[in-house]
């Protein structure tokens, strides 16, 4: 009976020949510690299996999840999943929130609004309306008395609301800008913190242009003025969407 030798992949032979020559070779306890690490996390890719749930893909970036995406030009994309809540007429960002670990649609809906209420409250301005894409059904009793608004409800709509919901398509482009001006496609911060600061960030930038489109546009006076009608407005429709980053 012939014996079959199975060879090493070389994933397997470097690992084995790093920590065969950290074991002689003295380092300090920050940089061991670093070490020892990079190594586990090296070993898990190696051995984890494709159908496995909780997978590593990176190195430097342990949170970095799978996101199905559902296109046929780019079905799976790999970050952090990232909510963001427009206002619905004028285009105001209210909000942006990163969500670790990623979660369904749906259960971020109720974050997302509270984050939004608490960036408003000092205005005393509450959401009454969001208008979601459909991955954000099933949650009216969560984010009551809050009215959800999505495609699933078309034949239940009123003409008003029908025509709020062909308005919330212009988040598309918004996020888009977000990705080429902001570029919030590629966080360079470290961490679950640094993606939510990053989040922040690229919000608060595209804010800024946009206050500076409408000075260019209306002039300083006017911008103000609108700004003032906004803040005393008794209600607001805020559209959300998530993408990944």
């Amino acid at each position: 009976m012939r014996e079959v030798q199975r060879t090493l992949d070389p994933q397997t032979l470097a690992l084995a020949a790093v920590s065969a020559h950290a074991a002689g070779v003295p380092f300090s306890q920050k940089a061991l510690g670093d070490l020892l690490m990079l190594i586990e996390r090296a070993e898990r890719i190696r051995t984890q299996q494709s159908r496995e749930k909780n997978k590593l893909y990176a190195l430097h970036a342990p949170e970095v999840e799978c996101l199905s995406k559902g296109k046929a030009r780019k079905p799976y994309e790999f970050g952090v999943k990232v909510s963001v809540a427009v206002t619905h007429n004028q285009g105001l960002i209210v909000g942006a929130k990163h969500f670790a670990g990623n979660p369904y649609d749906a259960h971020t809906l109720a974050h997302q609004l509270a984050q939004t209420n608490s960036m408003l409250d000092k205005i005393g301005v509450k959401p009454t309306t969001a208008v979601v894409d459909l991955g954000f059904r099933g949650v009216d009793q969560d984010v009551a008395p809050v009215n959800v608004i999505h495609r699933g409800k078309y034949k239940t709509l009123v003409p008003k609301e029908k025509r709020w919901l062909k308005r919330r398509q212009a988040i598309e482009p918004m996020i888009g800008h977000m990705k080429s001006d902001s570029r919030i496609d590629r966080c360079w911060l470290k961490g679950g913190l640094g993606d939510a600061i990053h989040a922040l960030s690229c919000a608060v930038g595209y804010k800024i242009r946009w206050l500076l489109r409408a000075i260019a546009r209306l002039g300083i006076k006017l911008v103000f003025l609108r700004l003032l009608f906004v803040a005393i407005l008794t209600s607001i429709r805020v559209n959300f969407c998530q993408f990944g980053c």
